[in-house]
């Protein structure tokens, strides 16, 4: 394990133990759990929901693919 030290403004680290404490795991295990989700490999969890699923438009239609162009051997 790796300490790290953080310098925080107390209204955040205030509204960080409540939230760790509310969710009865420590301010370290809900720090990790931040940021895995934020910065963690891959897509976030809510990013197909908000993101791609929040289109409010007409439903989007893929044109037809062009042929392949022939070009000429080196």
């Amino acid at each position: 394990m790796t300490d790290l030290l953080l310098q925080l403004p107390d209204d955040v680290a205030g509204e960080i133990q409540q939230y760790a404490k509310s969710r009865g795991i420590t301010v370290s295990r809900f720090v990790e759990e931040l940021v895995r989700r934020e910065a963690g490999k891959g897509w976030p969890k809510w990013f197909f929901e908000e993101v791609v699923g929040g289109w409010q438009g007409e439903p989007l239609e893929r044109p037809a693919q062009l042929p392949l162009e022939t070009r000429k051997e080196l």
